[in-house]
């Protein structure tokens, strides 16, 4: 199929865009009806980012959506964003952008394609099925005269796909490792199932965690779909914004998301609420996805003893078991996982900068870094919390 048929378009807003034409792309898996592989970057995510004034106006993300065009159909898009700064993204540049800088360089604007605040893998070249190749393609392409036309430092496409990124590879792409820590499904009957792969002291001491959790006094409720009431975000944007200025100095999403998110997104969403009589005091927001639970955002208005790790971590391995999904991905960061039953797993970037010079360097410092992040995750997993004989197991 010849690739100049192709036509690339740059869209300023998801509202340019039919849903069922982007979602062809996004999640070709639901014509059968079921969840996609994750929602992040379905029409109706992106679109709830974009409406609720999260992402465009003075955010530093601003949206400059792929879409290519076979035929008068959209076969491929992508979501991608001008960035100002890099807040949101989970995968570090600054030091790149300091040294583009100290060199006389313009680092910003950049353009990444990702999904705005969410360290999630998953597909970020969006394609129908039967134009993988081409599509692919042709949106590497488009982002790369895209960025030369108007004088961009660079390109960086986050939190892809390991085939993405093989495939990123064989177009000239840079590519990056990083990790994660996520929790296995190694066919769990029950959450017992689970602690017996455990060695003995991990398992004591997760039972012990779980026991002063739940006599915080009162209740623990998981709410997703109609059980979703207006009223559980208010409750949540109270835990967001304490926990966002903690971390990030003023949250990333505004509230006009969650009211967003009750009305498009409660399907996709399991609230794990921390109830002291019908006052909510902690939170857990997780995402839905096909074979994944997706931790996302916690916060809390009351301290109690592990509390945080039962409604983060143990509830999400509970709701995963129970409903026979292979993996809860807890988010970004964070080695105290790993004494909790998350392993450390790879995750995947790619990156084209504009100034060959700088490009070199980026290469010999990410081929170093991609060895040293292999060890790490080595050296974590033999010290990780499984019974040695069933590690061997796993592997």
């Amino acid at each position: 199929m010849d690739q100049a048929q192709i036509e690339v378009q740059v869209r300023g807003s998801l509202a340019e865009v039919a849903p069922r034409d982007w979602d062809a792309c996004a999640c070709p898996e639901t014509i059968d009806g079921g969840r996609p592989l994750d929602p992040f970057t379905t029409h109706r995510f992106l679109k709830a980012l974009e409406d609720s004034g999260s992402v465009g106006g003075r955010s530093g993300w601003q949206p400059q959506y792929l879409t290519a065009y076979l035929d008068g159909q959209i076969i491929a898009c992508a979501p991608l964003y001008a960035k100002s700064h890099s807040q949101g993204e989970y995968i570090f540049d600054h030091n790149w952008a300091h040294a583009y800088e100290n060199a006389g360089g313009r680092y910003y604007p950049k353009l990444q394609v990702a999904v705005p605040f969410t360290p999630a893998t998953g597909r970020r070249l969006l394609v129908r099925d039967g134009y993988e190749g081409i599509g692919q393609s042709a949106l590497v392409q488009g982002a790369v005269q895209l960025a030369s036309d108007n004088g961009v430092s660079s390109i960086h496409i986050t939190f892809c796909t390991e085939a993405e990124a093989e495939m990123g590879d064989q177009m000239g792409l840079m590519t990056r490792s990083t990790q994660q820590f996520h929790w296995l499904n190694d066919g769990y009957a029950d959450f017992d199932g689970f602690l017996a792969s455990l060695s003995s002291r991990k398992r004591k001491n997760i039972r012990k965690e779980r026991r002063q959790a739940n006599d915080f006094g009162g209740e623990i409720v998981m709410l997703t779909g109609d059980d979703l009431k207006p009223e559980h975000w208010d409750a949540f944007w109270r835990f967001y914004q304490d926990t966002g200025s903690r971390k990030w100095g003023s949250p990333y999403l505004t509230r006009a998301f969650f009211d967003i998110a009750q009305e498009t997104l409660r399907d996709d969403i399991l609230l794990a609420l921390a109830m002291d009589g019908d006052i909510p005091i902690a939170g857990a927001l997780n995402f839905i996805g096909r074979e994944t639970l997706f931790g996302r955002y916690w916060g809390c208005i009351e301290h109690h003893p592990c509390l945080h790790f039962e409604l983060c971590y143990y509830r999400a391995i509970d709701y995963a078991i129970a409903h026979g999904m292979a993996r809860v991905e807890a988010g970004a960061q964070g080695e105290h996982k790993l004494a909790r039953g998350y392993l450390p797993s790879m995750t995947h970037s790619l990156h084209w900068v504009n100034d060959p010079g700088f490009s070199q360097a980026i290469a010999r410092y990410l081929e170093a870094e991609k060895a040293a992040v292999a060890e790490e995750i080595e050296v974590l997993t033999d010290f990780g919390p499984f019974r040695k004989t069933h590690v061997e197991e796993q592997e």
